[in-house]
């Protein structure tokens, strides 16, 4: 069988657009094929491997598979990744992985909701707690700490401010008191920020949005060092959450234009943030590449290649005028989900986060007029203009 082919061990490290479109090839190319194919079988021949390593997709041990695992690792910047059937697979394994019955988890006070869902709803039934922290105060962590805290959960960007966390000091921090460090790295991908690099031990991404970019698969991965990924694995093997072989193609495209992607996404962003922080429909305008940005100055030393392409922005107006020039927008789709090569719309308030009681989502800064905009790779110029005949 085409095995994935490893990584170079000499010269010069090819730069990352060029790994995303060949690292971990499979070689020989099955039968000459340019593009890997899809291993349309549930089980391959049996040559005497322990349990875990038998070839079985449920094991997530097919071909497909170890190309993306050996792709995402080289893009990440880690020893080893794991591919999952979504971004929620990938954090319950990983928690579940490294947490037990009593231990405690430090969790910046905003995550993706459906990570507080289960830090909340699900985790305590098995004796894991959890304390929400402050992270831009490193000085309040301590207080939080507990004799059974074994993990520090934080988010490159969050959901929808766009807020960067003291990723530096998380590290430091995690370090000190033996922590296991793990970053949710879904807004930033590996084309603008890397966390491994600044020292995070596990690094997690929705692989739906930027990985992906085509808004037409649900996967996750989370990457590591080899001994850390192999335990994160034994987990997914007994939670079932292996991604399809069909996805996984699907996923191996979309990675080979991320660099493209994510890049243009970026430089939209700015463009469109900057005009809308001039206009005066709009209260305030979250993006980490404008001056006003709270954590502009962070996002300027740690990210690189760009900003991201989410953009948060406050109607002055509220709840009903942010619908209606929704409505008049002809570009973007009002949907949820992010990342994709299609611009996408949505009310937090109305939509995405109206789960969350109103004090809740006050006090997150999730007002009734603010909406959150993924940028996708259409020209600027065009996006712009479809924002101006709106708000005429």
């Amino acid at each position: 069988m085409s095995q994935a082919r490893p990584p170079a061990t000499s010269g010069p490290a090819p730069g990352l657009d060029t790994r995303a479109v060949h690292e971990g090839a499979l070689d020989p190319r099955p039968l000459g094929a340019v593009s890997t194919p899809v291993f349309a079988s549930a089980n391959f021949e049996y040559h005497g491997e322990p349990y875990h390593d038998v070839g079985y997709l449920r094991l997530s041990n097919s071909p497909n598979h170890a190309v993306l695992h050996r792709r995402i690792a080289s893009l990440e910047g880690t020893e080893d990744s794991l591919v999952t059937g979504s971004g929620m697979a990938a954090i319950s394994a990983a928690l579940f992985t490294f947490l037990e019955a009593g231990d405690h988890v430090l969790v910046q006070d905003v995550v993706y909701g459906g990570t507080q869902n289960l830090l909340q709803q699900d985790l305590p039934r098995f004796g894991i707690t959890h304390t929400r922290v402050d992270p831009q105060d490193p000085d309040s962590w301590q207080a939080a700490l507990t004799p059974r805290s074994r993990m520090f959960y934080v988010e490159t960007l969050t959901n929808p401010l766009c807020q960067m966390a003291d990723l530096e000091a998380v590290v430091g921090f995690a370090k000190e008191h033996g922590l296991v460090s793990m970053i949710d790295n879904t807004f930033a991908s590996p084309v603008l920020c890397r966390p491994a690099e600044l020292g995070f031990d596990l690094v997690m991404e929705s692989a739906t949005k930027y990985m992906n970019g085509h808004n037409d698969l649900v996967a996750g991965v989370i990457s590591g060092t080899a001994p850390r990924v192999r335990l994160l694995k034994l987990m997914l093997d007994h939670l079932g959450g292996s991604l399809d072989p069909h996805a996984c193609v699907l996923l191996e495209r979309g990675l080979k234009t991320i660099g493209l992607r994510v890049r243009r996404q970026s430089a939209n962003a700015l463009a469109l943030a900057r005009f809308l922080e001039g206009r005066p429909e709009i209260a305030r305008v979250h993006y980490p590449g404008l001056p006003s940005h709270p954590q502009h100055a962070r996002a300027s030393r740690l990210l690189e290649g760009g900003f991201g392409g989410m953009i948060a922005f406050e109607m002055r107006e509220g709840g009903e005028a942010a619908d209606r020039f929704a409505d008049r927008l002809t570009l973007p789709t009002v949907a949820a989900s992010l990342g994709g090569v299609e611009s996408l719309i949505v009310r937090p308030a109305a939509a995405i986060h109206s789960g969350l009681p109103a004090e809740a989502r006050e006090e997150q800064g999730i007002s009734e007029g603010l909406m959150r905009f993924s940028t996708g790779i259409e020209a600027a110029g065009d996006l712009v203009a479809d924002f101006t005949q709106a708000f005429a």
